[in-house]
């Protein structure tokens, strides 16, 4: 799973980079959330691969507090990348004409840089948080990998700021974003309907559905891993669930671009042509 998350998500970053016809704001957006994917993979999977090889499940303290930190980047990016690419739907689809005047390239790499910055400031806050606790010498996290929340439940001290700053930075990061693509898709439904002709309506729902589904799969995996955890009470369900957005997710969207998007299938055809 892992070797086919690198594979696919490599493979729709090549056919981006390598036709022109592909340099335009949403698929700019596709190739960062790509790369996005990729590293939320490497942060935890290669890591949890090492310790079914060698029966062993030790990580150090630094090692444990590093994988925290790269995963709420990562996790965070991609929240804020499928937000952004709501609103670049919302442009094209609500302001058709308008199009290449708003989402012209500088704004597209500000959008990007922003939800970098927001990624690594809400990752840097909870990780400083967490560098405050005092743990025992021996303690086990019952996860897959290094979760935050389990990490703070661990600590042999207080900690109830921690327990605010997660929860408020989580309630802030993916209900501000949630809301904002839940609007946009608002609108588009909106301008959708407004549209007289069977086909045009196809064709503009169709440039939105493989952002819908991955926005439907990235979201309900983590629901699914948060009820699982509240209704159950058991850590165990909690980290099988979260091999879903951890695992699942970003194996899955290249699928997901790959086959409902003709113009990646038709470079990967071509390419995968060429090479033969």
């Amino acid at each position: 799973m892992y070797l086919i998350t690198m594979i696919g998500n490599l493979l729709i970053i090549l056919a981006i980079i390598s036709d022109s016809h592909l340099h335009t704001p949403m698929y700019f957006f596709l190739s960062i959330l790509s790369f996005s994917d990729i590293c939320l993979a490497s942060t935890t999977v290669p890591k949890m691969l090492v310790n079914i090889q060698t029966q062993s499940k030790v990580i150090t303290y630094t090692g444990c507090i590093t994988q925290i930190f790269f995963f709420l980047v990562f996790a965070g990016l991609d929240d804020f990348l499928l937000t952004v690419m709501a609103y670049d739907r919302y442009v094209a689809i609500c302001h058709p004409l308008h199009y290449t005047v708003i989402m012209h390239p500088r704004l597209c790499a500000w959008l990007v840089l922003l939800s970098w910055v927001m990624s690594v400031l809400n990752s840097l806050s909870n990780t400083l948080m967490a560098l405050q606790l005092s743990f025992s010498t021996h303690m086990e996290i019952p996860h897959f990998f290094c979760e935050l929340n389990q990490l703070i439940h661990l600590a042999s001290c207080d900690t109830f700021i921690n327990d605010i700053v997660m929860y408020f930075s989580a309630g802030v990061l993916a209900g501000g974003p949630f809301i904002g693509i839940i609007y946009s898709y608002c609108k588009i439904v909106s301008s959708i309907c407004a549209i007289s002709s069977a086909q045009g309506k196809h064709k503009a729902f169709s440039t939105c559905a493989s952002h819908l589904s991955v926005v439907f799969l990235f979201y309900c995996t983590i629901l699914g891993v948060y009820l699982s955890a509240a209704t159950t009470g058991s850590s165990h369900s909690s980290a099988a669930a979260s091999v879903m957005y951890t695992v699942v997710t970003p194996m899955l969207n290249p699928f997901i671009y790959s086959l409902r998007n003709k113009d990646i299938k038709r470079v990967l055809k071509r390419y995968f042509v060429g090479k033969l």
